[in-house]
């Protein structure tokens, strides 16, 4: 069933969620960093920097700074395409896949605070 907010709850929601992840994760994510990571995470691959560039409508080296934050944070990896070595192909990893998992388990159970 869906869950209807208002403004100010959805706000509210982000507001405890998000002060919840930087007390229990010590992993600092920008908002933009957290975008990259859900469309690695949620939208079926491959992922390149030039697609993930195209689809936040920045630049290729605004990419590259996120992933390398992400990568030395182990949320994911980086290879060459072997098939056209121009591209660089983003991969998941475990410890990215429970990031999210544990992000969206602290949204499920704070949304049903607000929507019990």
């Amino acid at each position: 069933m869906p869950v209807e907010l208002t403004a100010s709850q959805a706000l509210g929601l982000w507001h405890t969620v998000s002060l919840e992840q930087v007390r229990l994760d010590g992993r600092d994510l920008s908002l933009r960093q957290l975008a990259i990571l859900l469309e690695i995470y949620l939208v079926p691959p491959p992922h390149t920097v030039r697609g993930l560039a195209a689809k936040l409508g920045v630049t290729k080296p605004v990419i590259t700074r996120a992933l390398d934050t992400m990568g030395e944070q182990g949320l994911v990896t980086r290879e060459r395409d072997e098939s056209d070595k121009r591209n660089v192909i983003i991969k998941r990893t475990l410890s990215g896949a429970l990031y999210l998992e544990k992000l969206g388990d602290l949204i499920m159970r704070r949304g049903r605070v607000l929507n019990p």
